[in-house]
């Protein structure tokens, strides 16, 4: 079983990420990378992924990059309080890839940015966010 694996055991994917067909590749202390299969499903009328995904990825990947614990029975979690995103090209190929990295912060937030590629690594969005830790989790 993989470190990935490991974490994720028990903690069935979102509703949401299920519906959207992303999966988490890399977890790691301060980072994290999705990747999103295309399809027509996430297309917008002019036929290339809703900005809306672009943004989805992003929240969602530097969400996990921030709550990196490395034990499965010590689950962290996160608010978005702010998300920024800058569109920088238009998407080419069969999928998305966000990495994502946790910048800093402190006991009750933290900062993350991230970077959206696609299949022949050409960037066509970044973004940056500010999260607050849930208390409790």
């Amino acid at each position: 079983m993989s470190d990935l694996e490991r974490l994720l055991q028990g903690e069935p994917p979102s509703g949401f990420q299920t519906h959207l067909g992303y999966r988490l590749l890399t977890w790691e202390p301060d980072f994290a990378r999705m990747e999103l299969p295309t399809g027509q499903h996430i297309t917008n009328r002019q036929g290339l992924p809703h900005g809306g995904i672009h943004a989805t990825l992003l929240d969602a990947a530097m969400g996990f990059a921030g709550c990196h614990t490395g034990d499965p029975a010590r689950r962290q979690m996160a608010l978005t309080l702010s998300l920024t995103i800058n569109y920088l090209g238009q998407a080419q190929g069969a999928r998305l890839i966000v990495e994502a990295r946790r910048t800093g912060g402190g006991r009750t937030t933290f900062f993350a940015e991230g970077t959206v590629r696609d299949a022949n690594g050409t960037t066509v969005a970044t973004g940056t966010g500010v999260f607050r830790y849930r208390r409790g989790d």
